[in-house]
């Protein structure tokens, strides 16, 4: 058995992405109170898991979707992990994206 399972929270963390870079549907977006301030809560489609997003992960989606979280329910993005400076020293985070056109990607690279 494995540590990560039983003490797995009920928000995702980069351990849960186990190096994978899902897209995921915003299903809806709430405000939570924290001790260091509110953050967004997002839940996903189909997914147990939501994310809470901070500053960057929020500033990302509104740069994609708009400031107006009504607006992000129904929205793809891909979540992935990336090494940020946290208390001075690198960890793993989780960040967002948006998704990646397939079809012209294929076509610039001449797939």
């Amino acid at each position: 058995m494995k540590v990560s399972e039983v003490f797995s929270g009920e928000y995702l963390t980069a351990a849960d992405l186990q190096g994978a870079e899902p897209t995921v549907v915003i299903a809806t977006v709430e405000v939570k109170e924290f001790e260091d301030g509110d953050k967004f809560l997002l839940t996903f489609q189909g997914k147990k898991k939501g994310l809470i997003a901070n500053k960057t992960n929020s500033r990302r989606i509104a740069d994609l979707y708009g400031d107006e979280t009504d607006d992000w329910a129904g929205r793809e993005i891909v979540l992935f992990t990336d090494k940020v400076n946290y208390a001075g020293r690198m960890v793993d985070a989780i960040r967002v994206r948006g998704p990646k056109k397939a079809a012209a990607l294929n076509d610039e690279i001449g797939f």
